[in-house]
Order: structure tokens, then sequence, then C-alpha cells
């Protein structure tokens, strides 16, 4: 064992050499020792708490009209086999952030857990996707209410003037005061806490599920009494194939975006290393349930073609004599909205506070107000934000740049655990306040270390002096010899833990390059064929082969103490976390042309900001990076000391 000084300070002035440490420099896991600075979070969630967010802010009001879309282009009456496939896709994502959330439960979501195990420049861009993920989406839900709304109090143009859409001729805008008068709404009960925004989050999610078990119960009652006329059709049971319910089974996975919003609170949990798992697990389960009955119950209603696509439910209860219904779906598509509402704003203030901690955002969204220990300045801005967007903007257009953020989350969060299981980071950061101390550390250990060895104590610590001589100069006769006896011993060479960490870290990345060259060949029908085939050909070799090599070798000894142990362990590594980038990666890149260029903006900002903020205030500048076994060792020193 031998420290390693490692300082980022000054590495601006590094060349391209110095840019690239900073992009992949990496902080450490918040534990016992390392708390994040400022006020705490209070810690009042359990797993009801979490339930109630994770399907308050996964099921809105898409599912109302998600059915008779999906079922009449795609599916027909194997709209439920459809929904059953996109949920166990969700769930590969959801096994990837249970473990995460319970080793590194803190708050920040997919961006922490990427700062910790691929490094700063990566967890910037998910952070900065996340940032424009949450604005708009809450703003987009927003400007889905009013209508509804208006449906329930009589139609289109019932609403107040002063809260219902309004044109105005010379900037040709619709604005919507109702979007923007809701959205302060939720901000300020956000505000008062976590508890109390809990507690109404809890309400309205368990009205919009009675809502849907209405349509359960109420809709299996008239399928019995009308025989179930959906599922005798003459196409059968798959009319557009299977590929049509592969097709609808990618289109309705989105319906399941909104479990990882429990992951950002995981500061704010009584006991993250159980509830959280369980919290992303039930809630799931929940989702996937109820998308599941009602499709069996609207598609056996009323034959697929025959769906209207606008109000597919209450239509169907029209056609079976139950107009009246109309009203409860409209009051559950309402409540499903406002919690999905609360979820969409939610968690951003929290990844804004934990980029803030890391000084990569200014520290005035750190800030943790001390009565309702919630991040109440990045919550108003937060509000602010979402509020004029809701008001002025007709966000429909961008909605798709709400899934760019969620899925490169996901794929990130996969990549992440293959790592955390075969590379985990072996270098700690430590502040620069303790560079007495570790210098201190290092030249005792060396000088024993030395002393121990017969070693000139001159050599510079942590240096050997067969590390002085240059490889290629040691003899033949002493290589083939060294060979030899690992041989003999069955203590392969290049199975040793230097090499078998160079091995999982090249191919998680060759992995991960193959299945992007297979994703990309496979969706870009326009590509000449024998491109897309060698492109196919060249990316499903590097993915199969990648699996084939990380399943044989073994995974790092280190990953039983990484982060907080105790808590969930992610089954089938490393398929799981291939499968789940396989399937994000491939619904990426099929989001579009149009999607992508308004990303790339985005994303070229977050990128000017970085260079000329975040990465000259990053906590991790100045930071000394050390083995972890010698950052124990420090840490166990009674005159370290931490600010």
């Amino acid at each position: 064992m031998g420290f390693l000084l490692d300082s980022q300070e000054g590495v601006g002035k590094g060349g391209s050499w110095g840019c690239v440490r900073t992009l992949i420099r990496r902080k450490r896991v918040d534990s016992a020792r390392v708390k994040p600075g400022g006020q705490q979070l209070a810690k009042e969630l359990s797993v009801p708490h979490l339930i109630a967010i994770g399907v308050g802010s996964t099921i809105g009001a898409g599912v109302y009209i998600l059915v008779g879309t999906v079922a009449r282009e795609h599916t027909g009456p194997a709209l439920t086999i459809s929904f059953l496939i996109a949920g166990i896709a969700a769930a590969l994502s959801a096994f990837c952030y249970a473990e995460l959330a319970s080793r590194c439960p803190s708050a920040g979501s997919a961006y922490h857990y990427s700062y910790i195990c691929v490094g700063e420049g990566v967890a910037w861009l998910i952070g900065w996707a996340l940032i424009l993920e949450y604005t708009i989406g809450g703003a987009a839900v927003a400007r889905g209410i009013s209508p509804n709304l208006a449906l329930l109090f009589g139609g289109r143009d019932s609403l107040p003037a002063f809260i219902a859409r309004q044109h105005i001729p010379g900037l040709d805008i619709v604005v919507d005061p109702c979007a923007a008068i809701l959205v302060f709404i939720v901000t300020g009960l956000l505000c008062f806490g976590i508890k109390e925004s809990t507690r109404a989050q809890v309400i309205v999610t368990t009205a919009n599920v009675c809502a849907m078990i209405f349509v359960i119960i109420a809709g299996g009652y008239l399928g019995f009494k009308s025989g179930w006329t959906g599922y005798e059709v003459p196409t059968g049971y798959f009319p557009f194939g299977v590929d049509g319910m592969l097709a609808g089974s990618a289109t309705v996975f989105f319906a399941y975006i909104g479990f990882d919003s429990v992951a950002s609170t995981a500061e704010e949990v009584k006991n993250p290393q159980r509830d959280l798992p369980l919290g992303i697990g039930a809630s799931l389960f929940v989702c996937c349930a109820l998308y599941m009955m009602v499709s069996v119950v609207i598609v056996g209603l009323v034959p697929y073609y025959a769906m209207d696509p606008d109000t597919p439910i209450s239509s169907a209860f029209a056609s079976n004599g139950m107009q009246w219904a109309a009203y409860i779906i409209t009051i559950g598509a309402i409540t499903a909205l406002c919690s999905t509402l609360l979820g969409a704003i939610l968690p951003q203030p929290r990844i804004l506070m934990a980029m803030a901690r890391d000084g990569l955002l200014p520290p005035f969204f750190s800030d943790v107000n001390r009565r309702t220990q919630v991040p109440l300045k990045g919550t108003i801005v937060t509000g602010i934000g979402s509020a004029i967007l809701a008001f002025f903007m007709d966000v429909s257009q961008l909605a798709g740049m709400v899934s760019v953020g969620t899925l490169l989350a996901f794929t990130m969060v996969a990549i992440s655990v293959l790592i955390l299981r075969y590379v985990p980071p072996d270098e700690v950061p430590l502040p620069s306040s303790l560079q007495g101390l570790i210098n201190s550390a290092s030249s005792r250990y060396g000088r024993i270390s030395q002393e121990k060895n017969g070693e000139d104590p001159k050599v510079s610590v942590g240096q050997s002096k067969d590390a002085a001589e240059p490889l290629l100069g040691k003899e033949d006769a002493s290589a083939e010899y060294s060979l030899a006896k690992n041989l003999f011993l069955g203590n392969y060479v290049f199975l040793n833990e230097e090499n078998r960490r160079k091995i999982a870290g090249w191919t998680i990345m060759f992995t991960c390059v193959g299945v992007l060259l297979l994703t990309y060949a496979a969706s870009n029908l326009g590509l000449p064929r024998s491109l897309r085939f060698t492109l196919c050909g060249v990316g499903g070799t590097f993915l199969l082969s990648g699996l084939v090599v990380l399943t044989c070798i073994d995974q790092d000894d280190a990953r039983h103490s990484f982060g907080h142990a105790g808590g969930f362990i992610c089954p089938f590594v490393p398929l799981l976390p291939i499968v789940c980038i396989l399937i994000n990666l491939y619904l990426l890149v099929n989001l579009g042309g149009a999607t992508w260029a308004r990303v790339s903006l985005w994303l070229v900002v977050g990128v000017l900001v970085y260079a000329f903020y975040g990465r000259k205030h990053s906590s991790l500048r100045d930071a000394i990076y050390v083995t972890v076994a010698d950052a124990d060792e420090i840490y166990a020193s009674p005159s370290s000391i931490l600010v």
C-alpha cells in the first residue's frame, strides 16, 4: 500500500490532459465521515410516502389517452402485453436505480451516481439534461390541466375569463393563466416542507388511483354484461403482428417514466437502504398492474378500430350506456395531472442543490431553509421558470426533450452499476485542508516501507526501484521466469487485479460503443444496406463479446464495501444492465432529429456554463486523491478535520 498524491489544482493549465482529468475526476460517496456541507434536508419519508411519490409522478393523464392511440395504431387487443413488456423494460432501470439509491442515498439521483462512478463531465451533462426535463415536464403537465378543468365545468370555454386561455394577436401566442397559477400553488406547497407536500401527494394520488379502480371495476362489469365485444374481432389478438405489439411497447414505455423521482428524495428517507428499493419497486409494480388492468377492460369494451383517439375511456363507457362516468374519468385525469405536476417540480430543486454543493452551480441553490428543511430558493426558482413556460409557451412540441433527459439518465445509471461492480473508484478525493496530514502520513509510511524492504530512503515515496526502470529494459529471461512462475502457481498474469480492472474498464466501454452502433444501424433505414449490416455486425460483436468477457471475469471485491452497505443488490449483472443500456439507447436513437437538434442547443449552453463557471468552482478543483485504504487511515487519525 502506497500513498497516491494527486491534486487537481491548476488543472486548467495542464493542456489537453488537464482538461481530460477535469472531466473524469470523481467525488466520494457521502458517508458518516463525509457529509455534504450546509443544512441537511429533513428525514421524513417512509415507504408509503415513496410509493405515493413514485405512482403520482408516473401515472399522468396520458394513460387516459394513450390506450386509445396505441391500440388503434399498433397493438389492437394485445395492448396489455405491450404494457407488460414495457413494464419489464422499465423494471431493468428500476433495479439499477434501487442499488445505487441504497448505496449512495444523497440528493441528485442520476447526476449524483454519475459523478461518483463516471466523472464530473458526464455528471454535469446528466444534471443539465435533467434540469431541462423537469422544467419542460412541469410546464407541459400544467398546460394540460386547464382543458380538463374546462371539460369538468361543462365545455372548452366554460372556465372563468381570468383563468381561461387567451390568444394574444400581436404576439400570436396563447397564454394559459390557469397553468401558471397551478404551478405557483404547487411550488408554494413544496416550500412548506417535504412532509406536508408528500401528504398532499398521497391525497391526490389516492384520488387518481381510485378513479382508475373505478374504470377497472365498472368496465369489467360492462364487459361481462356485453360479452367483451372488443376481443371478438376478425383480425385476431395481434392484428398488427408481433412487430406492432413491440412498437406499442416502445410507445407506452414512456408511461413508466417518473419512478426516478423517488431516487431524488434519497436524502430525505428515514431508512434509505431498506425503503428506497421498496419504494421504487412497489411504485413501478402498482403502475404496471393498473396500466394492464385498465387496458384489458378498455380494449374489451370497444373494438380497437372504433376507439376514440382523444377520449378512449370516456367514449367506451358512453357506448355502453354509462355517459356519467365521463365526470369521474375527467376528475381522475385532473388528479393525475396534479400529482404528476408535484412529481415534476419536486426533484429539480434537489438536483440544483446537489450540483451547487459540488460547486458546479452558484451556492445560492444549495441553501436549505432551517425551518422547513427544503431547498427553498431552488424550489422558488424552479417554480418561477416552470410557471413562465406554462404561461407563455405551448410546450407540446418540446415534450420529446423530456424523454431525452430521462433516457440519458437511465443509460448512465445502468453504466454506473457496471462500473461499480467491476471497476469501482479506487481513489477518493480529500480536501486540501488535509494536505499536511497526508504529507506526514505519506512520509511516515514511505520511510517505514523502504527501511523494511532494505530500499534506499532517497527514492521518492510511492516509487520503487523497479518502477524507475523502463519495462522493456528488463531481461527477457526474468520476464519468462516471472510468466512461468505465475503459470505454475495457477495465477495467470492477465488476471491479476490491475489487469482485471483494465480489461473490465475497456470491455465496458467497447460494450457501450457496440450497443450504440447496433441501435443506430438497426434504426436508420436510410443507410446503405452494406454499411447498415456492417455496423450491425460490428456492434453486435462488441456487445456479445463484452457480455461474455464481463460474465467470465470476477467482479471487484471492493464492491461489497462501496458506499453504504446492506442495501439492495441488482441481480443478473452484467446481463441486466447491458440489456437496460440497449433498450434505452434504442429509444434515444429513435426520438427523431428535431428533438435531438433542440436538446443539442441546450447541451451546448450547458457546456459553456460548465467551462466558464462549473469547472473553475468545482469542489474537486483542489482535491487531493489518495487510495481508499489510505483515506480510511487518514480519517482514522485523531488529527483529521474536515472543512
